[in-house]
């Protein structure tokens, strides 16, 4: 049984979520807003959103049926957030390593997972912020919305309950490790490209290659192969 429940603003909702998990049992908790005032991204990067235009959405998940990596379960969500995203806009959407989501080279969605223990239960605390209906973003180059990159005008609120029975519903049962690693390195985004990557405030010319098992991004540089943790190397395009 899933519940999604909503705030009119909130400052993060994978902060405000430990509040809806009101019973011991609680599993499948989604909580969202569209206007979220403190985003939090990967690694204390900030996510900001602009009111009544974005989507904010938190999902709450007991671990104790997961019996996957925590790298694979993150691989495995991004995965379903980037097909759902895919069916709305019938469009090739992407993965950037680890786990933002690209629609047509520009990103949509950041990704944040957490671990939380929240009344003697253990979560995966699974929040998504995604561009719905913003069209300017100023000096983020990189970034876009599901309106600037299709041209279509989605309803909000709608689009929130989809996502949460699409979440849902797929987290219920996990394809096999090798299943979800395979799958994620097929939409990796510009993989077996010539890219442009930072690594230690150098610039340098690679193909991302495979993502592993432990997290790590392998990427043949101009020496050879190498494999990167996240923050280690940044994706310049």
């Amino acid at each position: 049984m899933s519940q999604l429940f909503y705030l009119k603003e909130c400052s993060s909702t994978n902060d405000e979520i430990s509040k809806f998990l009101l019973y011991g049992d609680s599993n499948f908790i989604g909580l969202h807003t569209f206007n979220q005032t403190k985003g939090r991204g990967q690694y204390g990067n900030i996510w900001t959103q602009t009111a009544g235009k974005n989507l904010a959405y938190t999902l709450a998940m007991n671990t104790q049926n997961i019996l996957c990596s925590d790298f694979i379960f993150n691989y495995y969500t991004a995965m379903v957030i980037r097909d759902f995203l895919a069916k709305l806009s019938d469009s090739e959407v992407k993965i950037k390593w680890p786990n933002d989501i690209i629609l047509k080279g520009k990103k949509i969605v950041g990704i944040l997972i957490e671990k939380k223990k929240i009344n003697q239960n253990n979560y995966f605390i699974i929040g998504a912020g995604i561009n719905i209906l913003q069209e300017n973003f100023d000096e983020i180059s990189n970034a876009g919305s599901l309106l600037t990159q299709t041209g279509i005008q989605f309803d909000l609120e709608e689009l929130a309950l989809n996502l949460h029975e699409y979440l849902c519903e797929k987290l219920k049962s996990l394809p096999s490790d090798q299943e979800i690693l395979d799958g994620f390195n097929k939409k990796l985004f510009r993989k077996d490209q010539i890219s442009v990557f930072e690594i230690e405030k150098e610039r340098q010319n690679g193909i991302i290659r495979h993502a592993d098992e432990k997290g790590e991004l392998w990427i043949e540089l101009e020496d050879g192969m190498h494999s990167f943790y996240h923050k280690e190397v940044k994706l310049l395009y």
